[in-house]
């Protein structure tokens, strides 16, 4: 008699996805004055606030709030100014039927945002400040989900020069690294994602090598988060286009890093993702139901 694979899931807070369903969009909510592409647009929390309930008519499945610019060359925010910026969006926001991500690498940041009700803590550091891991195993953070991300230096220096000699393999090296400091403080693989972190610290043939291989980044089939939309490797693919004509480009990026098994894509352009994923599962599946 054969025996049916148990479903594994990827705990998301009061939220959990099963990973053999359609790939969730994660839209991206920069209350930021200064982010690359929509820096401004929702900064403020009834702009932000506006911004998410549009996502969630477009058929968002996770909202990440950011409060801190991590363009290239930008700055630290100071504690203070980016709890300010996210605890009152996270508390808006927390009872609107979508899980939330809070993006911060602040231990600080992340104990607020959970009592205000986030989800998932997206840590461009990976978890490497001090007091972070702690905080996500101390019993308060309950199933929070975390995602681990790649950066190579930090945002004022990752894009001088960048350079590895396998840069697929040492990616995959470092996550491992991370996720086995993760376990070893009690946390559940249940929670945790992987992020290669695309533009931190990459070239754009990096960037292309790592999407194209993303199956190497994926440890022991915990859920990969991919985050491409719209940015500089795009513009480079398409003449050095700025970051609102890199529409088209993004929804591709999503489709291709769903298909080499992302099973998160985080973007800007909601809508036209969500639609280009459900028609990429349809068919993966041979169903319009499917969808």
């Amino acid at each position: 008699m054969q025996q049916i694979p148990e479903t594994r899931y990827f705990q998301c807070g009061r939220f959990r996805f099963a990973l053999d369903e359609r790939p969730l969009v994660m839209g991206i909510l920069n209350v930021t004055p200064d982010s690359f592409s929509d820096g401004g647009q929702h900064a403020g929390r009834d702009a932000a606030v506006r911004h998410a309930e549009q996502m969630i008519a477009e058929g968002v499945d996770i909202i990440d709030i950011g409060g801190e610019s991590s363009r290239p060359g930008s700055a630290a925010l100071p504690l203070e100014d980016e709890l300010a910026r996210v605890i009152p969006v996270v508390e808006a926001l927390r009872d609107c039927g979508k899980p939330l991500s809070i993006d911060t690498y602040k231990p600080e940041v992340m104990r607020a945002a959970m009592a205000a009700g986030a989800d998932l803590i997206n840590d461009i550091w990976g978890f490497r400040m001090p007091g972070a891991v702690e905080v996500l195993a101390a019993p308060v953070a309950g199933r929070t989900g975390l995602c681990v991300m790649h950066m190579q230096r930090d945002p004022q220096t990752m894009q001088e020069d960048p350079h590895y000699q396998d840069v697929v393999g040492e990616v995959a090296d470092f996550l491992a690294e991370r996720i086995a400091v993760l376990r070893a403080a009690g946390i559940d693989d249940a929670r945790l994602s992987l992020d290669p972190g695309f533009g931190f610290g990459k070239t754009p043939d990096h960037n292309l090598r790592l999407l194209g291989q993303l199956p190497r980044i994926a440890l022991e089939g915990l859920p990969v988060l991919a985050g491409i939309s719209r940015k500089s490797t795009l513009g480079a693919i398409l003449g050095g286009r700025p970051p609102q004509q890199r529409i088209a480009a993004s929804i591709a990026a999503a489709v291709c890093a769903v298909e080499r098994g992302a099973f998160i894509v985080r973007v800007h352009d909601v809508e036209q993702t969500v639609d280009a994923v459900k028609t990429w599962w349809a068919v993966r599946n041979e169903s319009v139901t499917a969808a």
